[in-house]
Protein backbone atom coordinates (compact mmCIF):
# COMPACT_ATOMS: atom_id res chain seq x y z
CA UNK A 1 0.00 0.00 0.00
CA UNK A 2 0.62 3.77 -0.45
CA UNK A 3 3.19 4.75 2.74
CA UNK A 4 -0.16 7.42 3.56
CA UNK A 5 -3.38 7.17 2.53
CA UNK A 6 -3.61 9.48 -0.97
CA UNK A 7 -6.77 11.58 -1.21
CA UNK A 8 -8.95 10.86 -3.85
CA UNK A 9 -9.39 14.46 -4.86
CA UNK A 10 -5.07 14.58 -4.56
CA UNK A 11 -5.22 11.13 -7.00
CA UNK A 12 -7.26 13.02 -9.53
CA UNK A 13 -5.11 15.91 -9.62
CA UNK A 14 -1.81 13.23 -10.20
CA UNK A 15 -4.13 11.98 -13.30
CA UNK A 16 -4.61 15.56 -14.58
CA UNK A 17 -1.22 16.54 -14.24
CA UNK A 18 0.08 13.40 -16.11
CA UNK A 19 -2.43 13.34 -18.71
CA UNK A 20 -1.63 17.25 -19.44
CA UNK A 21 1.72 16.21 -19.56
CA UNK A 22 1.64 13.66 -22.09
CA UNK A 23 -1.73 13.38 -23.57
CA UNK A 24 -0.99 15.60 -26.79
CA UNK A 25 -3.48 14.35 -28.55
CA UNK A 26 -6.62 13.23 -26.27
CA UNK A 27 -6.33 16.08 -23.50
CA UNK A 28 -7.24 18.72 -26.10
CA UNK A 29 -10.60 16.51 -26.56
CA UNK A 30 -11.19 16.07 -22.33
CA UNK A 31 -11.82 19.96 -22.03
CA UNK A 32 -15.18 19.41 -23.74
CA UNK A 33 -16.33 17.23 -21.22
CA UNK A 34 -18.15 18.13 -17.91
CA UNK A 35 -15.95 18.28 -14.99
CA UNK A 36 -16.22 14.90 -13.78
CA UNK A 37 -15.97 13.52 -16.90
CA UNK A 38 -13.12 15.24 -17.88
CA UNK A 39 -11.13 14.08 -14.52
CA UNK A 40 -12.60 10.61 -15.27
CA UNK A 41 -11.20 10.49 -18.84
CA UNK A 42 -7.71 11.52 -17.33
CA UNK A 43 -7.53 8.28 -14.59
CA UNK A 44 -8.16 6.32 -17.41
CA UNK A 45 -5.72 7.79 -19.69
CA UNK A 46 -3.11 7.63 -16.59
CA UNK A 47 -4.14 4.03 -16.25
CA UNK A 48 -3.10 3.69 -20.10
CA UNK A 49 -0.19 5.57 -20.11
CA UNK A 50 1.20 4.27 -17.03
CA UNK A 51 0.87 0.71 -18.29
CA UNK A 52 2.77 1.70 -21.58
CA UNK A 53 5.69 3.40 -19.84
CA UNK A 54 6.15 -0.58 -18.28
CA UNK A 55 6.61 -1.91 -21.69
CA UNK A 56 9.21 0.86 -22.90
CA UNK A 57 11.09 1.71 -20.02
CA UNK A 58 15.01 0.56 -20.85
CA UNK A 59 15.90 -2.70 -19.21
CA UNK A 60 15.31 -6.66 -19.53
CA UNK A 61 11.97 -7.82 -21.09
CA UNK A 62 11.86 -10.89 -18.45
CA UNK A 63 12.06 -7.56 -15.77
CA UNK A 64 9.18 -5.99 -17.80
CA UNK A 65 7.33 -8.88 -18.14
CA UNK A 66 7.83 -9.03 -13.99
CA UNK A 67 6.54 -5.64 -13.73
CA UNK A 68 3.25 -5.94 -15.95
CA UNK A 69 2.59 -8.83 -14.08
CA UNK A 70 2.88 -6.94 -10.74
CA UNK A 71 1.24 -4.19 -12.26
CA UNK A 72 -1.85 -6.37 -13.10
CA UNK A 73 -1.74 -7.58 -9.53
CA UNK A 74 -1.78 -4.28 -7.96
CA UNK A 75 -4.94 -3.74 -10.21
CA UNK A 76 -6.99 -6.08 -8.81
CA UNK A 77 -6.00 -5.14 -5.33
CA UNK A 78 -6.74 -1.52 -6.17
CA UNK A 79 -9.86 -2.50 -7.33
CA UNK A 80 -10.98 -4.54 -4.40
CA UNK A 81 -9.88 -1.29 -2.48
CA UNK A 82 -6.12 -1.95 -1.75
CA UNK A 83 -3.86 0.94 -3.48
CA UNK A 84 -0.09 1.12 -4.27
CA UNK A 85 -0.03 3.76 -6.73
CA UNK A 86 -1.18 7.58 -6.90
CA UNK A 87 -3.50 6.71 -9.81
CA UNK A 88 -5.57 3.83 -8.30
CA UNK A 89 -7.79 5.86 -5.90
CA UNK A 90 -9.12 7.30 -8.89
CA UNK A 91 -9.22 4.78 -10.97
CA UNK A 92 -11.54 2.73 -8.63
CA UNK A 93 -13.64 5.31 -8.13
CA UNK A 94 -14.34 5.99 -11.70
CA UNK A 95 -14.37 1.91 -12.24
CA UNK A 96 -17.27 1.78 -9.89
CA UNK A 97 -19.18 5.19 -10.63
CA UNK A 98 -19.38 4.13 -14.25
CA UNK A 99 -19.44 0.36 -13.93
CA UNK A 100 -16.38 0.15 -16.69
CA UNK A 101 -16.02 -3.65 -17.05
CA UNK A 102 -12.38 -4.61 -15.21
CA UNK A 103 -11.48 -6.70 -18.20
CA UNK A 104 -11.23 -3.75 -20.44
CA UNK A 105 -8.22 -2.67 -18.04
CA UNK A 106 -7.00 -6.29 -18.19
CA UNK A 107 -7.52 -6.25 -22.19
CA UNK A 108 -4.71 -3.12 -22.24
CA UNK A 109 -2.41 -4.90 -20.19
CA UNK A 110 -2.42 -7.70 -22.31
CA UNK A 111 -2.12 -5.61 -25.32
CA UNK A 112 0.98 -3.73 -23.56
CA UNK A 113 2.35 -7.24 -23.07
CA UNK A 114 2.65 -8.17 -26.72
CA UNK A 115 4.76 -5.59 -27.03
CA UNK A 116 7.80 -6.82 -24.70
CA UNK A 117 9.02 -9.13 -27.99
CA UNK A 118 9.98 -8.32 -31.52
CA UNK A 119 6.45 -7.60 -32.91
CA UNK A 120 5.44 -9.69 -36.18
CA UNK A 121 1.49 -10.50 -37.04
CA UNK A 122 1.05 -12.75 -39.58
CA UNK A 123 -2.47 -11.74 -40.64
CA UNK A 124 -4.81 -8.34 -40.40
CA UNK A 125 -7.06 -10.64 -37.51
CA UNK A 126 -4.21 -11.08 -35.73
CA UNK A 127 -3.23 -7.19 -35.68
CA UNK A 128 -7.12 -6.93 -35.28
CA UNK A 129 -6.65 -8.41 -31.84
CA UNK A 130 -4.13 -6.15 -30.96
CA UNK A 131 -5.70 -3.12 -31.74
CA UNK A 132 -8.80 -4.44 -29.79
CA UNK A 133 -6.44 -4.65 -26.88
CA UNK A 134 -4.73 -1.70 -26.76
CA UNK A 135 -7.10 0.98 -28.25
CA UNK A 136 -11.29 -0.26 -28.68
CA UNK A 137 -11.06 -1.95 -25.22
CA UNK A 138 -10.25 1.87 -24.41
CA UNK A 139 -12.58 2.98 -26.01
CA UNK A 140 -15.34 0.55 -24.76
CA UNK A 141 -14.33 2.12 -21.25
CA UNK A 142 -14.84 5.59 -22.66
CA UNK A 143 -18.45 5.24 -23.33
CA UNK A 144 -19.37 4.22 -20.11
CA UNK A 145 -18.09 7.17 -18.89
CA UNK A 146 -19.62 9.25 -21.74
CA UNK A 147 -23.33 7.20 -21.48
CA UNK A 148 -25.31 5.39 -23.72
CA UNK A 149 -28.17 3.22 -24.26
CA UNK A 150 -28.32 1.76 -28.09
CA UNK A 151 -25.72 -1.34 -27.28
CA UNK A 152 -24.75 -0.99 -30.94
CA UNK A 153 -22.60 1.80 -29.59
CA UNK A 154 -20.24 -1.00 -28.76
CA UNK A 155 -19.68 -2.55 -31.71
CA UNK A 156 -18.99 1.15 -33.35
CA UNK A 157 -16.62 2.20 -30.39
CA UNK A 158 -14.93 -1.26 -31.37
CA UNK A 159 -14.33 -0.08 -35.03
CA UNK A 160 -13.30 3.04 -33.85
CA UNK A 161 -10.59 2.22 -31.56
CA UNK A 162 -9.38 0.01 -34.50
CA UNK A 163 -9.25 2.95 -36.73
CA UNK A 164 -7.07 4.81 -34.05
CA UNK A 165 -4.65 2.46 -33.63
CA UNK A 166 -4.25 1.64 -37.56
CA UNK A 167 -3.50 5.44 -37.70
CA UNK A 168 -0.98 5.20 -34.97
CA UNK A 169 0.72 2.35 -36.35
CA UNK A 170 1.09 4.05 -39.41
CA UNK A 171 2.22 7.48 -38.07
CA UNK A 172 4.77 5.05 -35.61
CA UNK A 173 6.15 3.10 -38.75
CA UNK A 174 9.57 4.26 -38.16
CA UNK A 175 10.20 4.47 -34.47
CA UNK A 176 8.52 1.10 -34.28
CA UNK A 177 11.00 -0.51 -36.89
CA UNK A 178 13.43 0.73 -34.51
CA UNK A 179 12.42 -1.21 -31.50
CA UNK A 180 11.99 -4.44 -33.65
CA UNK A 181 8.09 -3.95 -34.09
CA UNK A 182 6.40 -4.89 -37.62
CA UNK A 183 2.44 -4.03 -37.13
CA UNK A 184 1.96 -4.67 -40.41
CA UNK A 185 0.47 -8.15 -41.37
CA UNK A 186 3.54 -10.08 -42.96
CA UNK A 187 0.84 -11.55 -45.93
CA UNK A 188 0.57 -7.88 -46.82
CA UNK A 189 3.77 -6.71 -46.77
CA UNK A 190 4.35 -9.90 -49.12
CA UNK A 191 1.28 -8.99 -51.27
CA UNK A 192 2.79 -5.61 -52.00
CA UNK A 193 6.04 -6.58 -52.78
CA UNK A 194 7.65 -4.48 -49.73
CA UNK A 195 9.64 -5.92 -47.33
CA UNK A 196 10.54 -3.58 -43.64
CA UNK A 197 14.11 -3.29 -44.23
CA UNK A 198 13.49 -1.49 -47.54
CA UNK A 199 11.28 0.91 -45.67
CA UNK A 200 13.87 3.39 -45.23
CA UNK A 201 15.80 3.69 -48.36
CA UNK A 202 15.29 7.43 -49.16
CA UNK A 203 11.84 8.66 -51.15
CA UNK A 204 9.00 6.00 -50.10
CA UNK A 205 9.10 3.70 -53.28
CA UNK A 206 5.74 2.39 -55.50
CA UNK A 207 5.56 -0.49 -53.35
CA UNK A 208 5.62 1.23 -50.04
CA UNK A 209 3.07 3.77 -51.27
CA UNK A 210 0.51 1.13 -52.75
CA UNK A 211 0.84 -0.77 -49.46
CA UNK A 212 0.69 2.11 -47.31
CA UNK A 213 -2.33 3.43 -49.40
CA UNK A 214 -3.58 0.25 -48.91
CA UNK A 215 -3.18 0.52 -44.93
CA UNK A 216 -5.19 4.00 -44.95
CA UNK A 217 -8.56 3.10 -46.83
CA UNK A 218 -8.48 0.11 -44.64
CA UNK A 219 -8.53 2.81 -41.53
CA UNK A 220 -10.86 4.86 -43.27
CA UNK A 221 -13.12 1.83 -43.50
CA UNK A 222 -12.81 1.49 -39.72
CA UNK A 223 -13.71 5.74 -39.01
CA UNK A 224 -16.42 5.36 -41.58
CA UNK A 225 -17.94 2.92 -39.13
CA UNK A 226 -16.68 4.24 -36.17
CA UNK A 227 -18.38 7.27 -36.86
CA UNK A 228 -21.92 5.88 -36.10
CA UNK A 229 -20.80 6.01 -32.93
CA UNK A 230 -21.70 9.91 -32.70
CA UNK A 231 -25.88 9.78 -32.92
CA UNK A 232 -25.94 7.38 -30.04
CA UNK A 233 -24.18 9.43 -27.41
CA UNK A 234 -25.28 12.35 -25.19
CA UNK A 235 -23.84 15.78 -26.33
CA UNK A 236 -20.72 16.16 -24.01
CA UNK A 237 -19.82 12.22 -25.27
CA UNK A 238 -20.62 13.19 -28.72
CA UNK A 239 -18.35 16.64 -29.07
CA UNK A 240 -15.31 14.57 -27.56
CA UNK A 241 -15.69 11.89 -29.69
CA UNK A 242 -15.77 14.43 -32.14
CA UNK A 243 -12.59 15.86 -31.32
CA UNK A 244 -10.78 12.58 -30.90
CA UNK A 245 -12.27 11.32 -34.41
CA UNK A 246 -10.92 14.68 -36.34
CA UNK A 247 -7.54 14.56 -34.68
CA UNK A 248 -6.80 11.35 -35.48
CA UNK A 249 -8.25 11.42 -38.89
CA UNK A 250 -6.20 14.34 -39.31
CA UNK A 251 -3.29 12.42 -38.79
CA UNK A 252 -4.09 10.19 -41.02
CA UNK A 253 -4.91 12.84 -43.97
CA UNK A 254 -1.47 13.99 -43.05
CA UNK A 255 0.66 10.81 -43.74
CA UNK A 256 -1.68 10.90 -47.10
CA UNK A 257 -0.58 14.41 -47.82
CA UNK A 258 2.93 13.58 -47.64
CA UNK A 259 3.00 10.94 -49.62
CA UNK A 260 3.35 8.32 -47.02
CA UNK A 261 6.72 9.63 -45.88
CA UNK A 262 6.24 8.86 -42.35
CA UNK A 263 10.25 8.72 -41.69
CA UNK A 264 11.72 11.86 -42.03
CA UNK A 265 9.83 13.84 -39.36
CA UNK A 266 6.83 12.57 -37.00
CA UNK A 267 3.66 13.41 -38.17
CA UNK A 268 1.67 15.87 -36.33
CA UNK A 269 -1.17 18.04 -36.05
CA UNK A 270 -0.29 21.77 -34.88
CA UNK A 271 -1.61 22.84 -31.44
CA UNK A 272 -3.69 25.63 -33.44
CA UNK A 273 -5.52 23.03 -35.44
CA UNK A 274 -6.60 21.01 -31.94
CA UNK A 275 -7.69 24.17 -30.38
CA UNK A 276 -9.81 25.27 -33.08
CA UNK A 277 -11.20 21.42 -33.44
CA UNK A 278 -11.62 21.76 -29.42
CA UNK A 279 -13.45 25.41 -29.75
CA UNK A 280 -15.85 23.88 -32.43
CA UNK A 281 -16.75 20.84 -30.54
CA UNK A 282 -18.57 23.15 -27.58
CA UNK A 283 -21.58 23.77 -29.48
CA UNK A 284 -21.94 20.43 -29.91
CA UNK A 285 -21.10 20.14 -26.35
CA UNK A 286 -24.00 22.58 -25.62
CA UNK A 287 -26.40 20.90 -27.64
CA UNK A 288 -26.59 24.02 -30.22
CA UNK A 289 -25.48 21.90 -33.42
Amino acid sequence: MLAAPIPLSSSFAWCQRLARQTAKNFYYAFQVLPRSQARAMDALYAFMRVTDDIADEEGETADKRRALAHWRGNLDAALAGTYTHPLHPALDAIVQRHGIPQGYLHAVIDGVQTDLEPVRFATFPELYGYCYRVASAVGLACIRIWGFRDPRAEEYAEAAGVAFQLTNILRDLGEDLDRGRVYLPQEEIERFDCPPESWRNGKPSDAFRRLMRFQVERARDFYARGMQLAPLLPAAGRAVFGVMTRIYRGLLDAIEARGYDVFSSRVRLSGWRKLRLVLGAFPVRWGWA
